[in-house]
């Protein structure tokens, strides 16, 4: 009888054993599957993002090489792990890695694999084998091994470590002649990894779903407290529905700001933050655009919490009756569910100067910004004849911020109008030359590209696109510090950056108000929300 939690000798002793023949059993199959592939040999390659990919052949071959790769890289550690080595070891050998420069990583990364596939034919060998074969392969791992040891954050591999390549690669070719048959374990090895990849990408489209839902879906205080602002609206009287009189001042007498949302909580913490950061906040007018759901609920929260010394004006879309009757549904386009990209308060950015006819300048802010420093110095720039200042979102080789990601150049009026590798600028903190806008008839540029859109389908759902082609040669650029965008989805923004900032963006589906929003820059927006005020309390809304 065994002692109660006691482990049996035998049974211990064996442990090793059994995990030797997984190893061994699994293997074989990785070695024949690697080495009777159409090319002859894995290759490894680098990918734009830095990630491996195997090249040559088709997509299911690429698909089956990389798999059975990453589980002999599993198989692999099992045997590290056996032979007494450390995950601490293999940790500080992949951060030595990283550092490297791509050719570096491409070689670095093959030795590895010769390394893998030497060890799998060294496993299964047969004690009654070849012995010069197999002191030949513990040779050649150990010369592997050291090779990538003096390689590992340098700026290029030594020429004898190419040569160690070289001759691991004949040793491997012997290895392939002696033991060249173990089909079952082949196919067992391919069915694995055809389930492995069907249950990943499951996942993926599981977990992009469930994204989008939380994106879409408002947070159940957000909708308790727009209720209760708008029963508690309902109740003022009607002579409490507008906020106190104030001295009456010339117009141009305030920096203007716009804030166009259906948001009642990001509009708060964009008010707050601005007046904060003002320098002088008595020369702040501050104008608030809202849909006629939300205007009852943003009135109340306004005239409960007046942003003083500021001024304030809060206005209800429907009110614009200017606009075209169906001005609210324009924008919505078939599959395209996210109001970032239907939402009219989102494209009333293009009607600015009859929005604001009496105004000659005006800086648009979106919701999920956040003002950290004084902007008036905004209204001192000199535009050089542009419209609109925006930071530029591309630099140097980052396609993916230029003009063709966002626009179909197929079409010969777009080809022959605008240049497809032009540098695309920023929504989120504009400031606005209306004089200038008026004078080069923006409005009408507008209207002519929004019909086209409609007829056909030329660039990507909402705003920005479209901004791209109104504002092209019209857009002063602006420093990177005014604006430092993607707290919405990029985790790796420096502390640096952010607080040299004037005004942060959380741009991406990661909102600050959302539960998914990215934690450590959560605090920079709950700075500016009072979370003791009355209304979030009985809604329980809290940082």
């Amino acid at each position: 009888m065994r002692a109660a939690g006691g482990r049996d000798p035998a049974a211990a002793a064996a442990l090793p054993l059994l995990l030797r023949a997984l190893l061994i059993a699994t293997a074989c199959g990785l070695v024949f599957a690697l080495l009777n592939l159409p090319d002859g040999r894995a290759r490894s390659s680098t990918a734009p993002g830095g990630e491996r990919a195997a090249g040559g052949g088709g997509g299911v071959r690429v698909s089956v090489e990389q798999g059975l790769t990453r589980e002999a890289r599993r198989l692999n550690t099992v045997t590290e792990e056996i032979d007494g080595q450390t995950d601490e070891i293999a940790a500080e050998e992949d951060e030595r890695i990283s550092k490297s420069p791509p050719d570096t990583k491409e070689k670095i990364w093959m030795m590895q694999d010769q390394l893998i596939m030497a060890k799998a034919y060294l496993h299964f060998a047969s004690p009654q084998g070849s012995a010069h074969l197999i002191r030949e392969l513990k040779l050649r791992i150990k010369e592997i091994e050291r090779a990538i040891s003096h390689s590992s954050g340098g700026s290029r591999v030594p020429r004898s470590a190419m040569q160690k390549m070289k001759a691991m690669e004949l040793t491997l070719s012997k290895a392939q002649r002696t033991y060249p048959r173990c089909s079952q374990m082949t196919s067992k090895l391919r069915a694995m990894t055809h389930h492995s990849e069907e249950l990943v990408r499951a996942h993926q489209s599981e977990s992009s779903f469930l994204e989008q839902v939380a994106v879409r879906t408002l947070p159940k205080g957000h909708h308790c407290l727009a209720m209760r602002l708008t029963t508690d609206y309902f109740l003022l009287d009607p002579k409490e529905h507008e906020f106190p009189t104030r001295d009456i001042r010339q117009l141009d007498g305030y920096y203007h700001y716009a804030i166009f949302s259906d948001n009642v909580l990001a509009s708060a913490v964009v008010v707050n933050s601005t007046v904060a950061a003002s320098k002088n906040p008595g020369s702040i007018m501050l104008h608030i655009v809202t849909d006629a759901l939300n205007y009852p609920a943003m009135m109340m929260w306004f005239l409960t919490n007046p942003p003083t010394p500021a001024a304030i004006q809060v206005e209800n879309l429907d009110d614009f009756k200017w606009l075209p009757g169906d001005f609210s549904s324009l924008f919505k386009v078939k599959g395209v569910r996210d109001p970032r990209y239907t939402s009219a308060l989102n494209h009333l950015r293009f009607y600015l100067p009859e929005v604001f006819p009496s105004l000659s300048k005006v800086l648009l802010l979106d919701h999920d910004v956040l003002v950290q420093k004084d902007l008036s110095g905004l209204w001192d720039l000199d535009m050089m004849g542009k419209v609109i200042g925006a930071v530029k979102t591309c630099t140097s080789g980052e396609s993916y911020h230029r003009l063709d990601s966002l626009v179909e150049f197929s079409n010969p009026s777009i080809f022959n109008k605008f240049d497809a590798k032009a540098c695309t600028f920023a929504f989120g903190m504009n400031i606005f030359d209306l004089n200038e806008w008026r004078k080069q008839g923006l409005s009408a540029t507008y209207h002519k590209w929004f019909q086209v859109g409609k007829r056909q389908k030329l660039w990507k759902a909402g705003s920005l696109p479209l901004g791209q082609l109104v504002f092209y040669n019209q857009t002063l650029p602006l420093n990177r510090r005014w604006h430092v965008l993607g707290l919405g989805h990029d985790s790796s923004i420096g502390r640096d950056d952010l607080e040299s900032a004037y005004v942060i963006h959380y741009s991406g589906k990661l909102k600050p108000w959302l539960e998914i929003s990215i934690p450590k820059y959560r605090d920079y927006w709950n700075r500016y929300m009072n979370y003791d005020n009355t209304y979030l309390q009985q809604c329980n809304i809290h940082g």
